[in-house]
Order: structure tokens, then C-alpha cells, then sequence
């Protein structure tokens, strides 16, 4: 069976999800930078990560202001 969510509900699960999202894109952030000196494939997919994250970010500030500003991140330096 199906829970009906209501509109507010929808809301705070997906601001929770915007919470979680860029937490896990600052820490995979963070780690892409602590590994580039030793690791740079680790760092490379870190960045990738962390890129993946920003997407998901990014989609769901559409779905709460469709055609807004885009979110601005810090980003990923590319590892090469």
C-alpha cells in the first residue's frame, strides 16, 4: 500500500535530501583534495563523486524553484 504524502511532507524530504547531498558532496570534496598528492586515482574518484552529488543538488533545487538561480558550489578541481 501507498502512503499519500502531502505537499509539506514532500517538502521537508526533500530539503533532507538537499541536507544529505551536500554533505556528502563536501566530503567527498574534501577527500579528493587530501588524496591528490598520494593518490591520484583515489582523488580522481572522489572528484567524481563529489561531482555526482552536486548533480543531485542541483536537481532538486529545480524541483523546489523550477527555473531559479543555479545552485554555486565550491566545486572539484579536476584530477589529471
Amino acid at each position: 500500500m501507498t502512503d499519500v504524502v502531502d505537499a509539506d511532507e514532500l517538502l521537508r524530504r526533500i530539503r533532507r535530501g538537499q541536507e544529505r547531498a551536500a554533505e556528502e558532496e563536501r566530503a567527498w570534496r574534501e577527500r579528493a583534495q587530501s588524496l591528490t598528492a598520494t593518490d591520484p586515482e583515489g582523488a580522481r574518484e572522489a572528484a567524481d563523486r563529489a561531482r555526482a552529488f552536486e548533480a543531485v543538488l542541483r536537481v532538486l533545487e529545480e524541483i523546489v524553484r523550477p527555473g531559479g538561480d543555479p545552485v554555486r558550489t565550491e566545486g572539484v578541481k579536476q584530477v589529471t
